[in-house]
């Protein structure tokens, strides 16, 4: 990407999130959609159609068939943000939801942005309907308006004494008329500048259950994923990637490929080699049989365990400062006790269900693009520099995704740009307007890759001679995932980057001395994003830290943290009644001979949203355990699609369980050890427990729900198997024996 185009798109996250929607709230007008390329509506996915009449703004559209077209600028990878966006104009609409269609916007930043990232389009950071609660509302609201206005004028009525409901515009005289009717007229009307919203107690759909508007489509195989897309004429590339990271290939030897039918071309890239061919199999077949010898010169060759070794040193030193309140190194000292503890985390990888691909077809003036985008703006960008075009040179069709959890939100584009490089090389050769899908295996996603960063955290704190904690001292040693990107300059701010103290920098409880330092060392493994980003290792280390220092003051757990959260509201309601409904303090059933049962909890707020978790094991007399029940509880705001909600605590709990039982990406002599699902394993379905998810009545704006989750549920065993056992476990992934 450009410096310009990274300058006009990058924002602090934390200025916008201050900012909230004021920085681009309300309605796009006077646009003319183009048409559709896909739906996902209740039980069907559409087709392409006539450019339709009535689009008064770039989110809604109705046709003369009657179908409401929801354009949904936010990335649909499995959290149901169509659903959601849907429910959204629907409402003020007073649509049927029979008749809503949703489809993936363009990438287009003037229309698209995510109004909490400034002019930015993309999906993260669990945002999509906190920046869209206020925009689709009144996108539905002024369509519905100019629906009335059309009907009012038919029947010379007043507009207010007309009433709109499941999609059908009546008056008391027993006129009627659907949408489609009036599209054609009501598109003639001016777009109405302010429109009033509908009072809450009238909600028909927020807050209600509604069917996902993709289910159906979903499970009969017709939503249209980047790994079903199939375009005449289509080549399928596959790239051979470095044992190493940051390795070129020195020599090629393509000779044993000549007799693999299907093969066409084998093209030497920066980073790889990839290998152009009819089919996924034959490009697989001839990847496989490339001999490469790649330049490593001066390549990262460290272990995990010298890795480990050296931030266990660096977290022993004083670091940057990234919260100082008060002399907590005086406060501890004095304290009548003091307690330590390290907590080390490793390298992470995203393991999205559908790996990385994009299909491109590069003609002589145009790059068109076919991908789940979780960050078009940058996609967009990256593209149009690596084929010398302007960034509106470049088209994306929006598709779903197989999941991603941060990896398609890449601030390097990586998989997009190595695409661009082919689709780029084969322009040169004379070779346009073919298409080529890019496909990474498994094994690719897990090896070349990037991961969440490997940290190790130091805690130490002071209590006085009545338990209470006095003084808190916080280090952390892990890389920077901001550093080296376009983000830099925004994110990193006196050398600490936000990204790696949220929820220990933020850290909620009542403690009169805290001091949060970071170390930032630079290792040539590539890291980003991942599932709820610092908050996947901060709630960890300071939750189960809390829970360490109840034990050392003879406190209970939870009555320690209600003591010190007295000034957040929102995080003792969810302690509350997380602690009430698991039934915290009462004597758990007896297991079988020999084994153990005990009930850990954990709270942190990530993304505006709060969630407080209860999980109760089992452990056996061979070290080995079980987690059997987890109460979850999320204080959201207002939850637009409460079936959507549960879905996402138990998909994040799910996401953050096998991280903490089994999850870690590990190196040796600078590889990665593990290749696919058999070395980084997921939670299978017999070690899935009971989840039971309670939601915080709340008529405040919506917060996000895609991630929060994740991070609580690890910490939460941890303090259970402590509770069973009385052994703190503080590395990462759990295993007693």
């Amino acid at each position: 990407m450009n410096r310009s185009a990274v300058d006009n798109v990058s924002r602090s996250r934390r200025a916008l999130l201050r900012a909230g929607l004021a920085a681009g709230a309300g309605l796009v007008l006077g646009v003319r959609l183009p048409v559709r390329a896909q739906t996902a509506g209740p039980g069907r996915t559409g087709a392409a159609t006539a450019a339709p009449p009535f689009a008064p703004n770039a989110f809604v559209r109705i046709g003369r068939d009657n179908t409401v077209s929801v354009v949904s600028k936010h990335l649909e990878m499995g959290q149901g943000v169509h659903t959601g966006l849907a429910t959204l104009v629907a409402e003020e609409l007073d649509a049927a939801w029979s008749q809503v269609r949703v489809e993936g916007a363009p990438a287009d930043v003037t229309r698209y942005a995510n109004t909490m990232w400034g002019p930015f389009q993309g999906t993260g950071g669990s945002s999509s309907i906190a920046n869209s609660w206020d925009q689709l509302r009144e996108a539905g609201a002024a369509a519905r308006a100019m629906l009335v206005g059309a009907a009012a004028a038919r029947w010379k009525v007043p507009p207010e004494s007309i009433r709109v409901a499941a999609g059908v515009v009546s008056h008391a005289s027993g006129r009627k008329a659907t949408f489609g009717e009036l599209a054609e007229a009501a598109a003639a009307l001016p777009v109405p500048a302010n429109v009033r919203l509908k009072n809450p107690k009238d909600y028909v759909y927020i807050g209600k259950h509604v069917p996902r508007t993709d289910a159906k489509a979903k499970a009969n195989g017709s939503a249209l994923y980047t790994q079903d897309l199939k375009l005449p004429g289509m080549l399928t590339a596959l790239v051979a990637h470095p044992p190493r990271f940051g390795a070129r290939p020195r020599r090629v030897d393509a000779s044993a490929l000549r007799g693999i039918p299907g093969v066409r071309s084998v093209l030497e890239m920066p980073r790889g080699v990839a290998v152009l061919a009819t089919s996924f199999w034959a490009a697989k077949k001839a990847r496989d049989a490339l001999v490469v010898e790649w330049n490593e010169t001066g390549l990262w060759r460290g272990s995990t365990a010298g890795q480990m070794a050296d931030y266990r040193k660096l977290a022993a030193t004083p670091g940057r400062p990234a919260r100082t309140d008060g002399d907590a190194a005086q406060a501890i000292a004095a304290a009548a006790r003091s307690l330590e503890a390290t907590y080390e985390f490793p390298y992470l990888a995203h393991a999205a269900m559908e790996p990385m691909n994009c299909v491109m077809r590069l003609s002589a003036d145009r790059c068109e693009v076919w991908t789940g985008a979780q960050s078009q703006t940058t996609d967009q960008s990256a593209v149009a520099e690596v084929l010398g075009l302007k960034p509106e040179q470049v088209t994306i069709h929006m598709l779903h995704a197989g999941g991603s959890f941060g990896r398609r939100a890449n601030p390097h584009a990586d998989y997009l740009v190595e695409c661009a490089e082919i689709v780029g090389r084969l322009a040169k050769a004379g070779t346009r307007d073919v298409p080529v899908k890019l496909l990474w295996t498994r094994e690719d996603d897990m090896r070349a890759g990037y991961y969440r960063p490997a940290f190790v955290h130091a805690l130490k704190a002071g209590l006085d001679g009545n338990g209470a904690i006095t003084g808190w001292q916080h280090r952390l040693v892990g890389q920077s995932i901001m550093a080296g990107t376009a983000f830099e300059k925004f994110l990193v701010k006196d050398g600490v980057d936000e990204t790696s103290v949220e929820g220990a920098a933020t850290l909620p409880y009542a403690i009169p001395a805290i001091a949060v330092e970071l170390h930032t060392p630079r290792v040539d493994v590539p890291v980003q994003w991942w599932r709820s980003v610092g908050s996947t290792h901060t709630a960890f280390s300071t939750e189960c830290f809390v829970d360490e220092l109840a034990v050392a003051a003879g406190r209970d757990p939870v009555t320690l943290r209600r003591s010190l959260l007295a000034k957040h509201p929102r995080h003792l309601a969810a302690l509350e009644l997380a602690a009430a409904r698991a039934g915290w303090g009462t004597p758990l059933p007896s297991g079988r001979p020999g084994e153990k049962r005990g009930r850990g909890v954990a709270v942190h707020e990530s993304f505006g949203t709060v969630v407080a978790q209860v999980a109760e094991v089992t452990v056996r007399a061979d070290a080995s355990y079980s987690v059997d029940r987890v109460v979850c509880v999320v204080e959201c705001g207002l939850a637009v699609n409460p079936d959507n909600v549960r879905a996402q605590m138990e998909g994040g709990i799910v996401y953050g369980l096998s991280a903490a039982t089994s999850g870690a990406i590990t190196f040796k002599d600078g590889q990665v050890e593990q290749s696919n699902v058999h070395d980084y394993p997921i939670l299978r379905m017999p070690e899935m427990p009971r989840i039971e998810v309670h939601i915080v009545p709340s008529t405040a704006k919506p917060t996000g729900v895609g991630e929060p989750a994740t991070p609580v549920i690890a910490p939460a065993v941890a303090n259970a198997l402590a509770a069973a056992t009385g052994q703190r476990l503080r590395r990462m992934p759990l295993r007693l024996a």
